[in-house]
């Protein structure tokens, strides 16, 4: 068998591998305590920025309840399907540069600014 120092040897290098990783365990714990932080403490200006940006099927909305419209008029004045509205304003699809030049046009904005608040 092994003498009782080389025993003990390999004993203290166990030891010291498990104190290393031990600390290695901690440093890591505390890089993610501090990203969390961060992460939780930047969620209010998160929130504001996704209520700012806004996609262009909620601008088109925006617009037509603005101007006190519904999709049938609008649909109408454009000559497309009602449909064809609503899915603009769902997401569903985007209307043809055609379109929205009109869309903008009936709504009272250039199509600058339509495009432009959408983030």
């Amino acid at each position: 068998m092994y003498p009782a120092y080389r025993t003990a040897a390999v004993g203290g290098v166990a030891l010291l591998i498990s104190l290393v990783l031990a600390v290695l365990f901690a440093i890591l714990l505390w890089y993610v305590f501090r990203a969390l932080r961060k992460y939780l403490r930047e969620a209010p200006a998160r929130e504001e920025s996704a209520a700012i940006k806004r996609s262009l099927g909620e601008v088109l909305k925006a617009h037509r309840t603005r101007c006190q419209m519904t999709q049938e008029f609008v649909a109408e004045s454009l000559g497309v399907s009602r449909q064809a509205v609503s899915k603009w304003e769902n997401g569903e699809s985007d209307p043809s540069t055609v379109n929205l030049l009109a869309l903008a046009k009936l709504y009272g904005v250039s199509a600058d600014e339509l495009l432009r608040e959408v983030q």
